[in-house]
Formats: structure tokens, C-alpha cells, sequence
């Protein structure tokens, strides 16, 4: 029975999204927010047999409102550049392989203003190379993203903002 309970819990653990349970080439970014803005957090990028797994912990969000959510090709929140889009595709839904490689879902902020959000794509690597999000930022835009406009899908400006590091 004992042996029984460790499986179960180790499974509920792993289905949650426990990070003990993940190995891989990992990245993260500690949120900064331009003057005037309250929203704070971090946000993880893990990556696993070819695909990232993004994991974002927002607050300080304006209560129930979704927020555009992107990796950006530049490591440096005063000027982030355009989104990170090394295949050279159009903007587009999260749902399409044909987009930019930084165009994320959309983060839901709850009735208190926090968003909790995990992301999976093949389009991003934390490893070397053309795709990597190491030494790039991750933005939160004060509107949604409409997965359409181009090129940035009309998210807005900038309320948080960080860069992306390799964890050693």
C-alpha cells in the first residue's frame, strides 16, 4: 500500500507540473516593470525532447483581462524589438506551426490580478542555436494579443518585461 501512495503521488506531482520532476535545459526571467506599472513575476522555460515547456507566474495584472504574452528578439527591456521570429513567418494564433516563434498564448489574469500559465511549443529551444530564447525577453503587453494584426497581433505596450538567462 505504502509503495501504492509514493506511485500516486509522485504521478499527481508529475501531472501538476512539479518542476523536480523536469530535466532539461532550463531558462528563466525575473519580471522588471517600466515606471508606473505594479505587475511582477517570473516566468521558466524547460526544455524537454524537442519541445519547451513555458511556465509563467504574473501578478499585479489588472483583475480578469487577458494580456499579450511574447518572447522578443532583443535582450533589453528598453527596447525588446519586434517578436522574436528567427523562420521569418507572419504573426499568428498560437495554434498554427506558420507564425513567429515568440508568439505565445494569451495570459488570463484571475479575479485578483494573478495569472498562472504554462505553454508547451517546438518552435523555441533553450539550447544553442537559431531558436533559442537564451539572451532574449519575454514581454507582457497591456492588451491581447488578437493572433492576427499584423505584425504583433495589436497587444499594446509594454507592462512587464525580462530577460531570459540560462540556469546553470
Amino acid at each position: 500500500m505504502k509503495w501504492l501512495t509514493a506511485v500516486t503521488l509522485s504521478m499527481l506531482l508529475a501531472l501538476s507540473g512539479c518542476e523536480t520532476f523536469k530535466d532539461g535545459p532550463t531558462a528563466v526571467a525575473q519580471l522588471d516593470v517600466p515606471p508606473g506599472s505594479q505587475v511582477w513575476g517570473s516566468v521558466r522555460f524547460v526544455e524537454i525532447g524537442g519541445k519547451v515547456t513555458v511556465r509563467a507566474d504574473v501578478r499585479g495584472l489588472r483583475p480578469g483581462a487577458q494580456f499579450g504574452f511574447h518572447v522578443h528578439e532583443r535582450g533589453q527591456c528598453n527596447a525588446p524589438g519586434e517578436h522574436f521570429n528567427p523562420m521569418g513567418k507572419p504573426h499568428g494564433n498560437y495554434r498554427v506551426a506558420d507564425r513567429h516563434a515568440g508568439d505565445l498564448i494569451n495570459l488570463q489574469s484571475d479575479a485578483e490580478g494573478n495569472a498562472v500559465y504554462a505553454f508547451e511549443t517546438n518552435l523555441l529551444t533553450v539550447t544553442a542555436g537559431p531558436t533559442s530564447v537564451i539572451g532574449r525577453t519575454i514581454v507582457v503587453h497591456a492588451d491581447p494579443d488578437d493572433y492576427r494584426t499584423q505584425p504583433a497581433g495589436n497587444s499594446g505596450e509594454a507592462i512587464a518585461c525580462g530577460v531570459i538567462r540560462a540556469v546553470q
